[in-house]
């Protein structure tokens, strides 16, 4: 089972919320997921409410083998800033 950890839709019609969540590679990306690392909200004016995530159990899902994908991996990078 290969596991990535990537964003999950959510919210209305321009209005996107996303939840940072690992999953399995082959569910839908709406589908369910394994667990759920943080949010993100893109729209937010202050940009310290636009992501919030559980590094630390981002960091034990890498270790144990889960990819992050090219976006997530750029929010953490910012997130690191």
């Amino acid at each position: 089972m290969a596991v990535k950890i990537r964003l999950q839709r959510q919210g209305a019609k321009k209005n996107p919320q996303y939840l940072v969540v690992a999953t399995d590679t082959n569910k839908p990306r709406d589908g369910e997921y394994l667990d759920n690392l943080g949010h993100y909200y893109p729209k937010a004016k202050d940009n310290k409410d636009k992501l919030k995530v559980d590094v630390a159990a981002v960091q034990a899902w890498q270790a144990k083998g889960a990819q992050v994908t090219k976006t997530v991996g750029q929010l953490l990078k910012n997130l690191a800033k």
